[in-house]
């Protein structure tokens, strides 16, 4: 029961940031949680003879979150991402063990990139002309193959898809993860197209609908991998969940290990048809 009213309370809280929300609370919401998620990032990342700086990774992650507000471009995020690099080295070589200055300093650039980076994608994204479809769109994408997999792998599962990484996912569950997401997709564009011939393009979508189906694909096993590899980190780190902080559902890091993949490859192809100029959304 507390996973499931958790997860009605995210939901919930997720789509009225998208339709009834501003860009700050997007961004605020956001940053927030990339916050929680990168201090568990850290005590994944932690070790007996090192540790990353926590108020480097808290400045880090604001300060990436900072310069998405409109008033800054968008390529300033990658000298922010260096001047804190360049930073934490020097930190790490003045007060760390000398063999420990290029792995701390590795491991602190991969959480900034890992954690922090997608979430500062959602509010890029959301300020877009299509910005509600999009985030709607990715999010159900996530959302229902996240729910198909664990149903049909719990159920119907046979073939162990990653035993190494995560024992109880299934070829079958991550079939059934890609069907779920294809079917969720082409819900959510027939409720656009309806919509749309009533006037109201919140949910419009212009490209063909296999494009938009081909996508749902793609970013569903985006989705997939970002599991497992968060699953890799674990444990890498020896643990179950990424934390406690979520009722029923274990770590931030454990809800959010979908989207960090799956939102990143969105961004991308959202790039990628800009510049061929391939039409929005």
């Amino acid at each position: 029961m507390k996973r499931i009213l958790t997860a009605v309370l995210l939901i919930a809280v997720v789509f009225a940031l998208i339709f009834f929300g501003q860009l700050w609370m997007l961004t605020l919401v956001a940053a927030l949680v990339a916050e929680l998620a990168a201090y568990e990032y850290l005590q994944l990342a932690r070790t007996k003879d090192s540790s990353i700086p926590a108020w480097w990774m808290a400045i880090g992650t604001a300060l990436l979150f900072l310069v998405t507000l409109p008033n800054w471009p968008v390529e300033a995020q990658l000298p922010v991402l260096s001047a804190l690099t360049l930073l934490l080295l020097g930190y790490n070589g003045f007060s760390s063990r000398l063999e420990r200055v290029l792995p701390d300093t590795a491991k602190g650039l991969f959480g900034l990139i890992y954690v922090a980076y997608p979430l500062t994608l959602l509010p890029l994204m959301w300020k877009r002309e299509d910005g509600p479809a999009l985030l709607l769109f990715l999010m159900v994408c996530v959302w229902t193959g996240d729910i198909a997999a664990l149903y049909v792998g719990r159920n119907f599962g046979r073939r162990k898809l990653a035993p190494k990484l995560s024992p109880n996912k299934t070829w079958e569950g991550a079939i059934a993860s890609i069907a779920g997401s294809v079917l969720a997709a082409g819900l959510v564009i027939l409720i656009g197209d309806q919509l749309t011939a009533r006037g109201n393009l919140l949910l419009h979508i212009s490209e063909p609908v296999w494009q938009s189906l081909l996508l749902a694909a793609v970013l569903n096993i985006a989705a997939q991998l970002g599991d497992l590899l968060e699953s890799a980190i674990k444990r890498g780190a020896g643990v179950k969940d990424s934390g406690t902080m979520l009722p029923g559902h274990g770590g931030i890091l454990d809800r959010i290990d979908a989207l960090l993949l799956a939102a990143p490859v969105l961004w991308y192809v959202l790039l990628l048809k800009d510049t061929l100029g391939l039409g929005r959304f």
